[in-house]
This record gives structure tokens, sequence and C-alpha cells, in this order.
């Protein structure tokens, strides 16, 4: 019982000496807190942001005018979308580049394509991808960290640009009145919680079917274990089919059931009838889009983390099981800025990401790197490159939106502006507008059309992508 006692106080000791090693001790804690001096200037620092918040009061009032918003070239677009309380900016951003190019080559007025529709179809495959996931990763742990990945992500409102092709490739399109918006489609989170909740719900019976037959196929021969190997295969199946009706239902109910066929009339801008059909989702995408979107658009990214001209593929980084992986070259920022400026110059708006949340001044609209001080406020020196926030995380893509203006002055870009989908009061007229300087430190993604890109860039894409899993942190859905 002594040497119980004497070895339990033993333990404790090396306990309190261990957790002192490394931690805040009463001295250290004297000499840090000098970091506030309670002087008259921290004082009224601490006042004023007790009652203000912190991009108040770093306002750079040296940089407090409007920009000049006038853009040497500027790609046709008509009317401002709207994605509410949703994630869904990378599909209003995909149909908005779609949408540009139909308003100019049909001279329409207001229009838009459904985001309902395609958000609908979006659900549902991402359901079947997180539900098939599981059956294909059935042998591992459920500690794995790729299991634990898809339990912990089975379902989200947030995408990129091969959901948008992959989607409309296989379900088509329909105009927004067609299909219109509803509670659930522009305010996500509660459907998206009840889905997850069936998803997870279903994932783990896949699991736990699968263990008991395995459990019961020990000692069988190889052939019998075969037979049930398959039989095993088909019952996962249904049970993924049984899970995914029960999805399809949430998605009817809330956000309607998607059309087969309807009857449409379309009006040019001045309000004349140009012609009324009945089209299926997939004929109307054939007459008024009709490309190969897998095809012939090509994903770039200026991620200065990774090796420039090389292709890298995101596992599990698409919304259709039997769809494309994104897949990017990642390149020096001014390459993507020429490629950017010739697609602009020819009248074609692209897909941009970005970390929209840096430096943006939300009531003009503006991203500017000069428009908050936080160094001067808080008297600490901020200064990692775009390098170092992406290694530690202090920044990434966080949303989606169209690049359709650049102001080019002495053969160099100043500014560029993109088509937001926060509404027509947000920002600039619905639209943001983001220095140069700002574009190379916050911009990560672009989708263009081959036809702009370089013919040593195109070469690359012959290259073996460089595979990434799917929980890398360069690589969250957009929002």
């Amino acid at each position: 019982m002594k040497r119980t006692i004497l070895t339990t106080i033993a333990f404790g000791m090396a306990i309190i000496a261990t957790a002192q090693v490394g931690g805040i001790s009463p001295e250290m804690l004297g000499r840090i807190s000098q970091g506030y001096t309670d002087s008259p200037s921290d004082k009224a620092l601490r006042n004023a942001l007790a009652g203000n918040s912190i991009n108040i009061l770093a306002t750079n009032a040296e940089n407090a005018a409007m920009i000049d918003t006038h853009f040497s070239d500027r790609v046709k677009t008509k009317g401002i979308t709207d994605q509410k309380s949703s994630g869904r900016c990378w599909l209003f951003t995909g149909l908005n580049v779609l949408r540009a190019a139909m308003i100019e080559k049909y001279d329409l007025g207001s229009f838009s394509f459904s985001q309902n529709y395609v958000f609908f179809y979006d659900q549902l495959e991402k359901s079947n991808l997180f539900l098939q996931g599981v059956i294909d990763t059935k042998d591992l742990p459920f500690d794995d960290r790729k299991v634990d990945w898809l339990f912990s992500n089975p379902i989200g409102d947030g995408g990129q640009f091969t959901g948008v092709s992959d989607l409309i490739l296989k379900y088509g399109l329909v105009p927004s009145e067609v299909m219109p918006e509803t509670y659930s489609s522009n305010n996500t989170s509660q459907m998206s919680a009840q889905i997850k909740n069936v998803l997870r719900q279903g994932g783990l019976r896949i699991r736990e079917f699968n263990d008991e037959a395995k459990a019961s196929l020990k000692g069988r021969s190889a052939k019998a274990s075969a037979k049930a190997d398959a039989a095993l295969d088909q019952n996962l199946q249904q049970i993924k089919e049984d899970v995914l009706k029960d999805v399809y239902r949430i998605l009817a109910l809330c956000l309607g059931v998607p059309p087969t066929e309807f009857e449409w009339a379309m009006y040019d801008a001045k309000d004349n009838l140009v012609s009324r059909e009945t089209y299926t989702p997939q004929s109307f995408y054939q007459k008024f889009i009709g490309e190969p979107l897998n095809d012939n658009y090509v994903m770039l990214m200026n991620d200065p983390t990774r090796e420039y001209y090389k292709v890298y593929e995101i596992d599990y980084d698409r919304h259709v099981y039997d769809g494309h992986n994104w897949l990017y070259v990642n390149l020096p920022v001014d390459r993507i800025k020429d490629i950017a400026t010739a697609s602009i110059k020819d009248g074609k708006a692209m897909y941009f990401s970005c970390d929209v949340g840096k430096f943006l001044n939300s009531k003009k609209g503006v991203l500017d790197i000069a428009n908050y001080d936080y160094g001067s406020l808080f008297g600490i020196d901020l200064n990692m490159d775009k390098r170092q926030r992406v290694m530690t995380h202090a920044s990434g893509s966080s949303h989606a939106m169209t690049l359709m203006a650049v102001d080019i002055r002495d053969g160099k870009p100043l500014k560029w502006m993109v088509e937001n989908s926060w509404g027509a009061e947000s920002g600039y007229k619905g639209h943001l507008i983001m220095t140069d300087e700002w574009f190379n430190e916050y911009m990560f993604r672009l989708v263009a059309e081959k036809k702009y890109v370089p013919s040593d860039i195109l070469e690359i894409l012959k290259q073996k992508p460089v595979r990434l899993p799917a929980w890398d942190p360069m690589f969250a859905p957009e929002e």
C-alpha cells in the first residue's frame, strides 16, 4: 500500500513538473503582459475597440475616396443574381458565365437559368457520392482518415466549376421561371442538416451490414465467398438506393420536383417575342448552350505553396460520382492575368474565385489591401506573404464570382471587376472592384475557355496529375 501511495505521489509530481515546461508561468505572464502598457494611447484604443468593430477603426483614411469605376475592357452582362443565405456561389457563378454568353448571343433582356433546378440534382448526386464512397471504403477501419473525412463531410452546398459542368451535361438546364427558388434553396442550412442526418445514418447501415456479412463468411470456401461477395454488393447498393429515396423526398418537398418537359417563350431586349417552344432540360441546354463544358474549359490555380506548371487533381472533389474530380494547372499569377485579359477583351466572362473576406470594404464594393491598416491599429507587424498565408491556413479560396472587366493602362492591369451573387444592392451595383495588388494576393482560381490558353499551358494538361487528398485545406469548396 505504501509503495502504491509513493508511486502515485511521484507520478503526480512528474505531471506538475511536465506541465510547467512550456506552460505560461507567473514570471512569463508578467513579461508578456507588458505587451499592453496601459498608456493613454492604449487606453484610448481599448475604449474605442470596446464599442466599435476592428474594421471601422482600422479603416485607412488615406484610401477613403471611391476607386475609379472606369474599365477599359468589360464583358456585357445584365442583371444581378442573389444566392441569399446559401453556399451556392459556385453554381451562380458558373450559370452567370453561361447566362452572359446567352444574353449577348440572343440579345435578351432580363434572363437567368434556374439555380434551383441544378441544385436539386447537385444535392442528390452529392448524396450518392457520399454513400458510394462509404461502400468503396467499407473494409477500412472507421477511424481511417478517408472514412472520417466522408462522415465529416457527407454533403454541403458549396462546390466548384466541375460540378457545374458535370451536372449540366447530365441533367441539362431550365430557365429560372420554370423552377424558381424556394425558401430552402435560398436558406439551405436546415434542409442540409436533415439530409446530413439521413446520409450519416445510411452510411452506418452500410458499414454495419458489411461487417455482419463479412463475419458470417469466415471459414467458407473461396467459391462460396465470391458468390456471397456478389450478393453483398447487391444488398449494399439496395441500401444506398433506399437512402437516396429518402433524400429525394426531402429535396422534392423543399425544392420542388424538377421538370422533365416545359414550354418557354423567349423575348428579346425590346420585349419582342422571339419564339415559344416546348423543351426538355437537355434539349434546352443543347439549343441555347450546346458546348461541351468538360472539354472546352481549363481550370487554373495560383497556389504558391506548390510547384508551378504542374497538373493537380483533388480526390473526391467532384459533385457526381461518375463525373470528374477537380483538375487544374498551377500557374504564376501573371500568366493567369494574361489569360483573363484575353478572355475579357473577347467578351467572355469567367468563373473566378478568391479569398473575398480579406480587405473588403463592403459599402464601396472594393477589395484593396490599402482599405485597412490593422498593423497600425494594434502596433503589430503583419507581414506574411501569400505562400505563408496559404501554408498556415490564414488564406484560401472562399467565394466564386464572375470575372467580367479589367482596366488596362500602359499595357498593365490596374484593377478588375467581378459580377457577384449577393444581390443588386450589395457592393458596387452588385459588383466588386479589386485592385491589381489585391488580385495578386488573394486570387486563387480561374476557369477559362481553351482558346484563350496558350499552347504551352495546354501541353501541361497531358501530364499525369499529382493527386491530392480530399481534406487538403486549400481545396475547400467555394460558398
